[in-house]
């Protein structure tokens, strides 16, 4: 059986929606961030040798990474769910697009804006670029929802689940004021059912 490792206010809280989206048979390991340090425990290092999170584990297979971790669930346990658009289409290029957007260009200003924000003053040189940056990225993803529901299609895809976490990041800055359709798409996603549920059993889920 798939087991997820999860790590509390992380990247893995996106995978266990897409679990209970797919009403999928997994299995939940928890593990909790050090109060102190905001790190991850040295446990996660037995399942994945970076220690990060998520990871799955499903029989010998071992894998890491949010995007191939959507992509590896979509096509072993979500054959007949419309969360992966049909391959060939112009919809699955664009879903496939969004997939490695999310972490491939969207999360780096916003990384960025998380560690120098610990610098204060320090950072000021380095501020006034990360602002251009995020500002470039969430205007990009504004424009992509505007009179759309969901990143890809008419319904929710992988696509969505992966754009989350960009969203949850952002708003933790207070970046979302600017970018209605943007706050408005990641409030209907956290209204979803597998959404709450997914937070029921991974626990309260607060970044920032």
């Amino acid at each position: 059986m798939l087991t997820l490792h999860h790590l509390n206010d992380s990247r893995s809280q996106r995978i266990l929606w897409l679990l209970e989206e797919l009403v999928a048979p997994y299995e939940l390991k928890r593990y909790q961030r050090d109060a102190a340090t905001r790190l991850a425990p040295p446990e996660l290092a037995a399942v994945h040798p970076l220690g990060k999170s998520p990871a799955i584990t499903d029989g010998d297979l071992t894998l890491m990474e949010s995007g191939a971790i959507v992509d590896y669930i979509l096509r072993r346990y979500g054959r007949d769910s419309t969360l992966r658009p049909t391959e060939g289409t112009l919809e699955f290029e664009a879903y496939q697009e969004w997939l490695h957007y999310a972490e491939g260009s969207a999360m780096l200003p916003l990384m960025l804006q998380l560690y120098v924000g610990r610098l204060k003053d320090a950072a000021a040189p380095l501020q006034p670029r990360i602002d251009s940056e995020i500002a470039n990225h969430l205007g990009f993803v504004e424009g992509a929802l505007e009179g759309r529901q969901f990143f890809v299609g008419d319904s929710l895809t992988g696509a969505d689940i992966m754009m989350s976490f960009v969203a949850e990041v952002a708003g933790s800055f207070g970046r979302l004021g600017p970018y209605p359709d943007l706050t408005a798409w990641i409030g209907r996603m956290h209204a979803r059912p597998a959404f709450r549920r997914s937070v029921e059993k991974g626990g309260a889920y607060r970044l920032g």
